[in-house]
């Protein structure tokens, strides 16, 4: 069965968990290998020499890579002066549930006329800052068909997005009901108003928030995960 307390990091030997982790790539193929929203299958293969996982059919060809989305920032120099008075047990414990499956997902691993992957964007632009909750009201807006940070590079991706055939359809896919409200809004781990602030945590009271609502919500996706009851043996 997944073992949604494994910290991937274990077997990833020091490096990216992402990458160098088998039973996290494991762990993706058997989830996400399953039939999409509109009744067909979607059927993960590791065995791509070119990609992390891989599925071609009818429907397209989707090469597509893992992306831990629960940032600590605990590297981050810009939020040492926050992270480094948040208790060491703290962060170590913060970090380690964001290593378990409940804290991964997959998105389009190629790069589309050279620029810059949905994993990538997510780092690289601002107003997001790595965190999953921003990325996912980029996601919903994407649906919606109105404009966010990550817009461009979520319609370079339409193709993978229209698989699940609206934003219901990717979050029941996903596992990500619990960070949704009122099935179209999304819960976010700070207040939220719009794209205009700073989306990393600017005070150790807020980390704290932060911190607490993403380890409530990855603990929450794991059981479902769990209550899935998939065998790997198969």
């Amino acid at each position: 069965m997944i073992d949604t307390t494994f910290d991937v990091r274990t077997d990833a030997r020091g490096k990216d968990a992402d990458k160098y982790s088998p039973t996290l790539r494991r762990y993706h193929k058997h989830l996400w290998s399953k039939p999409l929203p509109n009744g067909t299958p979607f059927t993960l293969s590791d065995r791509h020499p070119d990609a992390y996982l891989h599925h071609s059919s009818h429907l397209g060809e989707f090469f597509l890579a893992s992306d831990s989305v629960i940032p600590s920032f605990r590297s981050w120099k810009s939020m040492q002066n926050v992270t480094q008075s948040v208790p060491s047990e703290f962060l170590d414990n913060f970090q380690k549930v964001n290593h378990t499956i409940g804290g991964f997902m997959i998105f389009p691993g190629n790069k589309v006329d050279r620029k810059m992957t949905i994993n990538g964007a997510r780092g690289f632009t601002s107003q997001i800052s790595d965190r999953f909750d921003l990325t996912l009201e980029c996601i919903r807006r994407h649906y919606n068909g109105e404009d966010s940070p990550l817009a461009t590079t979520l319609t370079r991706y339409a193709d993978f997005f229209e698989l699940f055939c609206d934003f219901t359809g990717y979050v029941r896919f996903f596992l990500l009901e619990d960070l949704v409200k009122g099935g179209n809004e999304v819960e976010f781990f700070t207040p939220f108003d719009g794209f205009g602030s700073r989306p990393v945590p600017h005070s150790v009271g807020a980390y704290q928030e932060y911190a607490q609502r993403s380890l409530e919500w990855v603990s929450a996706r794991n059981r479902r995960i769990e209550a899935l009851g998939i065998d790997l043996s198969e």
